[in-house]
């Protein structure tokens, strides 16, 4: 799908365990991948806020987007012999952007189909708030409440799911496991982009 190395974007809702994930991923895979850290978790680090006007959120998202644009062409360039693994993608905009999603794709300029082509596979990590978990974490930019969660969680999975390579990990009891079915499904894209 990618004409540069392989890409892959682990998003999904609040609370889905995807950091803790990629941590893991990066251990277990070491050198064969790299991770491409969350733009709006950046951004927010250094004093961006959400104040809930419609025009901030706007000049947010656009930020968020370029960042992630800027972020991935750095690591592309830093670790061309990596698969790169994204914590969030280009699309997480759609869903964060306060308007629809043809709105969003206008004002970044793209298209549905052109953000998804900047990615070979989707690994979608459900919100623990789907099985009534609390989603709070050691993240002090988390707000969400369970609904929040749960109400963003499937926005992203609207936009993620049309991508032909989405891998969906369920909320599960256990977290093990659903990080092991995370680490199938990345080591499944890294085994078919080095056979082709």
């Amino acid at each position: 799908m990618a004409s540069r190395q392989p890409a892959i974007v682990v998003t999904g809702g609040p609370g889905g365990g995807k950091t803790t994930a990629l941590d893991l991923f990066q251990r277990e895979l070491k050198h064969e991948v790299q991770v491409v850290p969350e733009s709006a978790t950046l951004l927010f680090s250094h004093g961006l806020t959400k104040d809930g006007t419609p025009g901030n959120a706007h000049r947010l998202q656009l930020a968020v987007y370029r960042m992630q644009v800027s972020l991935e062409t750095i690591f592309r360039d830093s670790f061309p012999d990596r698969l790169l693994l994204c914590d969030r993608g280009t699309l997480d905009g759609a869903a964060y952007w306060p308007g629809d999603e043809a709105d969003f794709y206008g004002a970044v300029g793209s298209s549905f189909e052109a953000e998804a082509a900047r990615y070979d596979a989707v690994v979608f990590f459900e919100t623990a708030a789907a099985r009534g978990e609390d989603v709070r974490s050691n993240n002090p930019y988390r707000s969400e409440t369970l609904e929040a969660a749960v109400q963003l969680d499937a926005r992203l999975r609207r936009v993620w799911e049309r991508h032909p390579r989405f891998h969906f990990i369920p909320s599960e009891t256990s977290f093990l496991r659903k990080i092991a079915n995370g680490l199938q499904a990345i080591q499944g894209v890294l085994a078919a982009t080095k056979s082709s």
